[in-house]
């Protein structure tokens, strides 16, 4: 007999549990236990991070639980604001809170840039899909369910206000992920004061958005920080970038045997094989791929004929990742000159420069503040005042947060063997610190 109350053990909330008994937890853990949502125990939740950063091992199955149970805390702390929430409307939010990652591919963001799709369609699309079990289970508690899952993931749905807690500058995605990938990095960047963040969510009556009251300000900022910390100092991490970027040229390189028919290890028909061929998958052959599905190919790469193909699966398993040069702050001419100068010291040295020169350009804007009209309905939204409050937009009211500035990297990887011909070229160029 099935044991009515579900516990699980988080390291970021503690225990999770979930009853049986309530159709709503029920629901939840159903989807919690079909093979879609458990395939996501097998995909890294930061991908290649743990090139970097060793503890960093955990799984998109484990920040879906978390992002789930914050949202739970979101609404409870709303309802105990006295905020009016149907059933049905907390149910689904909590769906979609558990659900949001779905689509995710193997190694998380790293094999977008391969496969040149969004996890976020791959998500819509799988809760649409008859032959998933999520599916089913979602249209056998409300045929509508898969549809208005998906309109609250993109955004369109009322209550406007729960729709921001699944996709905004304030989530619940982001209240987790900064927490558990802080933690489990080693790191305290991400840290933040996520109860008092909570204990300061409410809904304007007028319209309709979340705010954050008064005594929260200072919680948010804080969040608004650990955010920016981790972006420069975790999501881009030299060695971080320079393994994901090794595995995408390694895939471009077989994408392109495959084409010429000189790829030695297929398995024709699967889904790697279609991958590798740029067809099309299916929903099913979609999800049946994961991180090992990965790891498996690249090992089997090793013994390929092709040297550049085989060099580049070899270095990546035995983590003899490429250096990365700096040069964000040179201009257009100087990286041309230094990546011809880098070019042919890896020719000279037998590596072709299109393999073993990349180019890694990366951003992120920390806060979209007011003069980001795309971004309005995401504006993180503070009351200001504690006797008449008045409600701004947090950049208004808080110096800290308008002052901080999108970050933007640029960096040439290469090889150890071209490092040298690198550093002496950008010192003349650039006499400045170099990077790394």
């Amino acid at each position: 007999m099935a044991l009515a109350t579900r516990r699980y053990s988080d390291p970021v909330h503690g225990i999770i549990t979930l009853d049986r008994g309530d159709p709503a937890d029920g629901l939840l853990m159903a989807l919690i236990d079909a093979p879609e949502m458990q395939r996501l125990r097998r995909i890294r939740q930061l991908g290649l991070a743990c090139v970097a950063f060793q503890g960093a091992e955990h799984s998109r199955f484990a920040h879906s639980l978390g992002v789930m149970h914050t949202m739970t805390l979101a609404l409870n702390a709303l309802r105990r604001s006295g905020v009016a929430l149907a059933p049905e409307t907390c149910l689904q939010a909590r769906a979609a809170a558990l659900l949001h990652d779905l689509g995710h591919g193997p190694f998380s963001h790293v094999m977008e840039k391969v496969l040149h799709q969004r996890h976020e369609d791959w998500t819509a699309r799988l809760l649409g899909a008859p032959e998933t079990t999520v599916h089913a289970i979602l249209v056998a508690y409300d045929p509508e369910l898969p549809r208005r899952l998906a309109a609250l993931m993109a955004g369109e749905f009322q209550p406007r206000f729960v729709a921001q807690l699944v996709s905004s500058q304030l989530d619940c995605d982001r209240f987790d992920y900064l927490l558990r990938d802080s933690l489990m990095t080693g790191v305290s960047y991400g840290r933040y004061d996520l109860p008092w963040i909570l204990n300061a969510l409410a809904v304007d009556a007028a319209s309709g958005r979340l705010i954050a009251r008064a005594r929260g300000v200072l919680a948010v900022e804080e969040y608004l920080f650990a955010r920016y910390h981790m972006f420069r100092r975790v999501y881009f991490h030299h060695a971080l970038r320079a393994a994901e970027n090794m595995l995408v040229a390694m895939f471009r390189r077989a994408v392109t045997l495959a084409a010429e028919g000189a790829l030695a290890f297929r398995l024709p028909e699967s889904a790697m094989d279609k991958l590798l061929t740029t067809r099309p998958l299916t929903p099913l052959e979609y999800l049946s791929l994961d991180d090992a599905d990965v790891l498996f190919y690249i090992k089997q790469w090793q013994r390929e004929p092709d040297p550049t193909l085989s060099d580049l699966a070899r270095r990546f398993l035995e983590r003899r990742l490429f250096k990365s040069l700096e040069v964000s702050d040179l201009s257009p001419d100087q990286i041309a000159d230094l990546r011809a100068r880098i070019s042919g010291a890896l020719v000279a040295r037998g590596f072709d420069p299109e393999s073993y020169l990349l180019e890694d350009s990366a951003g992120d804007v920390p806060y979209f503040g007011p003069y980001a009209p795309d971004a309005l309905d995401r504006h993180i939204i503070v009351e200001e005042g504690r006797t008449h409050p008045r409600l701004r937009e947090i950049s208004e009211v808080s110096a800290a947060v308008a002052g901080l500035r999108p970050y933007r990297l640029h960096r040439l990887c290469f090889p150890e063997a071209a490092r040298d011909v690198a550093y002496e070229a950008v010192r003349r160029l650039a006499p400045a610190e170099l990077g790394r």
